[in-house]
Protein backbone atom coordinates (compact mmCIF):
# COMPACT_ATOMS: atom_id res chain seq x y z
CA UNK A 1 0.00 0.00 0.00
CA UNK A 2 1.11 3.59 -1.07
CA UNK A 3 1.68 5.75 1.69
CA UNK A 4 2.74 9.20 2.40
CA UNK A 5 2.44 11.18 5.81
CA UNK A 6 3.76 14.53 6.37
CA UNK A 7 5.11 15.79 9.59
CA UNK A 8 6.72 19.09 11.40
CA UNK A 9 3.83 21.57 10.89
CA UNK A 10 3.46 23.63 14.03
CA UNK A 11 2.35 27.30 15.10
CA UNK A 12 5.96 29.63 14.60
CA UNK A 13 6.03 33.63 14.93
CA UNK A 14 6.60 35.55 11.93
CA UNK A 15 11.13 35.13 11.31
CA UNK A 16 10.87 31.77 12.35
CA UNK A 17 11.85 28.43 10.77
CA UNK A 18 10.33 25.35 10.63
CA UNK A 19 10.99 21.74 9.07
CA UNK A 20 8.69 19.43 7.59
CA UNK A 21 8.79 15.99 6.41
CA UNK A 22 7.37 13.53 4.34
CA UNK A 23 8.00 10.10 4.67
CA UNK A 24 6.94 7.40 2.40
CA UNK A 25 6.45 3.62 1.85
CA UNK A 26 4.75 1.03 -0.52
CA UNK A 27 6.40 2.41 -3.85
CA UNK A 28 10.20 2.73 -5.11
CA UNK A 29 10.87 6.30 -3.66
CA UNK A 30 14.38 7.26 -5.12
CA UNK A 31 12.74 6.70 -8.82
CA UNK A 32 10.35 9.14 -8.02
CA UNK A 33 10.59 13.42 -8.16
CA UNK A 34 9.20 15.06 -5.31
CA UNK A 35 6.66 18.11 -4.81
CA UNK A 36 5.50 20.22 -2.06
CA UNK A 37 2.54 22.02 -1.77
CA UNK A 38 0.75 24.13 0.05
CA UNK A 39 -2.97 25.17 0.48
CA UNK A 40 -4.06 28.38 2.59
CA UNK A 41 -7.51 28.91 3.69
CA UNK A 42 -10.02 29.77 0.54
CA UNK A 43 -7.33 29.61 -1.68
CA UNK A 44 -6.02 26.96 -4.69
CA UNK A 45 -3.38 24.24 -3.71
CA UNK A 46 -0.22 25.78 -5.50
CA UNK A 47 3.25 23.99 -5.79
CA UNK A 48 5.80 25.45 -4.06
CA UNK A 49 9.38 23.43 -4.38
CA UNK A 50 10.41 20.05 -6.17
CA UNK A 51 13.40 17.68 -6.06
CA UNK A 52 13.85 15.24 -8.55
CA UNK A 53 14.94 11.83 -8.69
CA UNK A 54 17.76 12.47 -10.80
CA UNK A 55 20.92 14.40 -9.50
CA UNK A 56 18.45 16.25 -7.18
CA UNK A 57 17.33 18.90 -9.57
CA UNK A 58 15.02 21.72 -6.80
CA UNK A 59 12.64 24.57 -8.25
CA UNK A 60 10.99 26.54 -6.39
CA UNK A 61 8.08 28.97 -6.78
CA UNK A 62 9.09 32.76 -6.18
CA UNK A 63 6.80 33.15 -3.38
CA UNK A 64 9.27 30.98 -0.96
CA UNK A 65 13.06 31.26 -3.22
CA UNK A 66 15.40 32.20 -1.35
CA UNK A 67 13.57 30.88 2.16
CA UNK A 68 12.82 27.33 1.98
CA UNK A 69 15.14 24.31 0.32
CA UNK A 70 13.82 21.19 -0.23
CA UNK A 71 15.93 17.92 0.26
CA UNK A 72 15.74 14.31 0.15
CA UNK A 73 17.19 11.03 2.01
CA UNK A 74 16.59 8.42 -0.18
CA UNK A 75 18.32 5.31 2.52
CA UNK A 76 15.00 7.04 4.51
CA UNK A 77 12.18 7.94 1.80
CA UNK A 78 11.92 10.90 3.05
CA UNK A 79 11.57 14.53 2.01
CA UNK A 80 12.00 18.12 3.87
CA UNK A 81 11.09 20.88 3.63
CA UNK A 82 13.22 23.77 5.62
CA UNK A 83 11.66 26.45 5.90
CA UNK A 84 13.05 29.86 7.20
CA UNK A 85 12.27 33.53 7.57
CA UNK A 86 8.85 32.46 7.84
CA UNK A 87 5.83 35.34 6.81
CA UNK A 88 2.38 35.02 7.93
CA UNK A 89 1.33 34.79 4.24
CA UNK A 90 3.19 31.25 4.74
CA UNK A 91 0.21 29.68 6.98
CA UNK A 92 -1.26 26.73 5.21
CA UNK A 93 -1.87 23.17 4.76
CA UNK A 94 2.11 21.68 3.29
CA UNK A 95 1.36 18.64 1.37
CA UNK A 96 3.99 16.62 -0.34
CA UNK A 97 3.01 14.61 -3.51
CA UNK A 98 5.00 12.19 -5.74
CA UNK A 99 5.46 12.81 -9.37
CA UNK A 100 3.66 10.98 -11.70
CA UNK A 101 1.32 9.47 -8.93
CA UNK A 102 -2.44 10.13 -7.76
CA UNK A 103 -0.71 9.67 -4.12
CA UNK A 104 -1.19 11.83 -1.41
CA UNK A 105 -0.58 12.49 2.16
CA UNK A 106 -3.10 13.83 4.81
CA UNK A 107 -0.70 17.62 5.28
CA UNK A 108 0.47 19.32 7.79
CA UNK A 109 -0.65 22.52 9.13
CA UNK A 110 1.82 25.37 9.68
CA UNK A 111 0.64 29.08 11.38
CA UNK A 112 2.55 32.21 11.34
CA UNK A 113 1.61 34.82 14.08
CA UNK A 114 2.53 36.33 16.75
Amino acid sequence: QVKIVESGGGLVQPGGSLTLSCTASGYPFSDFAMAWYRQAPGKERVEIATIGAIRDLQTYDESVKGRFTVSRDNAKNTAYLQMNNLEPEDTAVYLCHPRQTNVWGQGTQVSVSE
